[in-house]
């Protein structure tokens, strides 16, 4: 039984509820994503083209807000969908194949707004996908979807059980291996290269694993003031894309 004054991010059945128009509209967009159903506002509902077969149920704003987490913004759309299928690691590989598009692995990240922010900056600057655990990671939810405005549809996610593993088959493909820490002399910038490019990002607070940090090829850090001590893993993960995207415009 859900606590008193607690609102759902998903369903009874266990189905995620996406909320607000970019993470709605790019759901209903997206030819992968089975959607099961939509409450909406009349207002908003208008603008979208509308499956006939599926069932919408017209409500008004205070009812939807009933649906969400407290005060999540559903700009009068939310909706219940199933997961995306699995992405494969070897195939996101085939797919890169032929380009520098970089990659992004995160080490046990799991707060959903970090990895829905990490998402909107990969395909800000064309990465090819991101990587996770399935274990220590957040699931697809509203707040991971609020948070990616939409890109949740587009940025691949693979998620494997064994991340030094896959780190070797990342290897294998070609990439150069970059570990994001504060704990080296290095800058990001001297650790760039002009090839294929995988950039490691670690949890707030712990960093990287040593495990996951012996699978890269080299440390390097964000050239930040000494007055600050970290930034957030998300802001670490787009500086890092954009120096990336600087490097393959050489």
């Amino acid at each position: 039984m859900s606590r008193k004054g607690h609102r759902p991010s998903q369903s009874p059945t266990g189905r995620p509820r996406f909320w607000g128009r970019h993470a709605v509209t790019a759901a209903l967009s997206n030819p992968d994503r089975v959607v099961r159903r939509i409450w909406c506002t009349r207002e908003a509902a208008e603008p979208l083209s509308l499956p006939a077969s599926m069932p919408v149920e017209y409500m008004q704003a205070a009812d939807l807000a009933r649906l969400v987490p407290s005060d999540a913004p559903h700009q009068g759309l939310v909706i219940e969908v199933e997961p995306l299928d699995d992405i494969w690691l070897g195939d996101l590989l085939i797919q890169g194949k032929d380009s520098n598009r970089p990659l992004i692995i995160l080490d046990q990240v799991t707060d959903p707004h970090n990895v829905g922010a990490i998402m909107r900056s990969a395909a800000a600057f064309d990465a090819l996908g991101i990587i996770t655990q399935d274990r220590h990671a957040p699931p697809e939810s509203g707040s991971l979807a609020k948070s990616a405005s939409g890109t949740l549809e587009i940025v691949p996610w693979v998620r494997v059980v064994n991340l030094a593993r896959a780190l070797d088959e990342i290897s294998d493909a070609g990439y150069w291996r970059i570990g994001l820490t504060g704990a080296t002399e290095q800058t990001l910038d001297s650790a760039l290269s002009n090839g294929k490019i995988a950039i490691v990002l670690g949890a707030e607070g712990e960093g990287m694993r040593r495990n996951v940090m012996e699978h890269c090829d080299v440390l390097a850090r964000l050239p930040i003031s000494p007055q600050v001590e970290s930034l957030n893993v998300s802001n670490a993960a787009a500086i890092a894309l954009y120096a990336a995207s600087v490097k393959r415009a050489v």
